[in-house]
């Protein structure tokens, strides 16, 4: 099969298309045929320099597919050849989404909406489930409540903001102006322009804090929470400010959920959440989509076509 893979840490031109053995389904596992592939910023993260990722021997990229279960091995119960799957497989050990097929636990999927395209919900899994993950099952958002999304025109930021909304919060989101009118369509209450004026000094009274970008964002945005409040950071344990008292503040590492992406796969099929797809290429243009994610500019998801 077809499969992008990294054959030395470092730039994007590291990144090589190879034919490679095709992957066999064990005990609880499925082999889906993949239509295509979401590109995070952890993928370019650790092409770079090989960190957080169990890797094999010959690394391949890759978490968020989207496919047709192909086979499946013994003891699988929830899926049959020719199911419409999605999912995040194996995170933060290697998976290999970026090919023509790959191997996963079976509860590390679930049945793609049907409402969307293979390149839509191939934008969800690990972006939707990151938001989710964090905002409802760590921060438990509830209605009324006042969410501040940081960068919410970006892969997670814009799910978030949907969640957020879904849950009957009264949502909040830093962005560019320019990103401002998609924000207001995906349901934000009220959008912050970072670059004209700090954040700290237009919001207050917030419950929850989403800070996808961490340093300095992270120690800032204590400055809004209210008593009770709490702030989720997404970058890295390092970036989990001293928080004072009544003030929660964590990191929260998105993992691999089948019943999380189940109620995603809900809130898209009664239309609380739709996903964003900013570029489009094809499997051989993977380092060309690591470039176009590097530059920190991507309004939603960056996604590969492989069949």
């Amino acid at each position: 099969m077809r499969a992008v893979i990294v054959e030395q840490w470092g730039g994007p031109e590291k990144l090589v298309e190879r034919e490679v053995e095709r992957p066999e389904p064990g005990l609880n596992e499925v082999l889906v045929r993949v239509h295509a592939a979401g590109v995070n910023p952890v993928d370019w993260k650790t092409r770079a320099t090989g960190a957080l990722i169990e890797w094999g021997p010959a690394p391949a990229v890759g978490w968020d597919v989207s496919g047709t279960v192909e086979a499946v091995g013994p003891g699988v119960g929830v899926f049959r050849p020719g199911d419409e799957v999605f999912g995040m497989p194996l995170f933060p050990r290697q998976a290999g989404g970026y090919a023509e097929y790959v191997v996963a636990p079976a509860r590390h999927l679930a049945r793609k909406p049907a409402g969307l395209t293979h390149v839509e919900a191939a934008a969800l899994p690990l972006a939707a489930l990151t938001a989710w993950q964090a905002l409802v099952d760590t921060a438990d958002v509830r209605p009324g409540e006042r969410v501040l999304v940081h960068a919410a025109a970006g892969g997670v930021g814009h799910f978030a903001v949907q969640i957020a909304k879904a849950r009957g919060a009264y949502v909040i989101g830093t962005a560019r102006a320019a990103k401002h009118d998609l924000l207001r369509r995906l349901g934000a209450d009220e959008v912050v322009d970072y670059r004209s004026v700090p954040f700290e000094d237009a919001v207050s009274d917030v419950d929850v804090v989403l800070d996808g970008l961490g340093g300095r964002t992270a120690e800032r945005s204590l400055k809004v929470l209210r008593d009770g409040g709490r702030l989720i950071t997404l970058p890295g344990p390092d970036d989990v400010p001293t928080a004072p008292g009544g003030v929660r503040a964590l990191w929260v590492l998105v993992e691999p959920d089948h019943l999380g992406l189940r109620e995603i796969a809900a809130l898209v099929e009664r239309g609380a959440v739709k996903p964003v797809v900013d570029t489009v290429l094809p499997l051989a243009e993977a380092a060309k989509a690591h470039r176009i994610g590097e530059q920190g500019r991507t309004t939603g998801k960056i996604v590969l076509t492989v069949v």
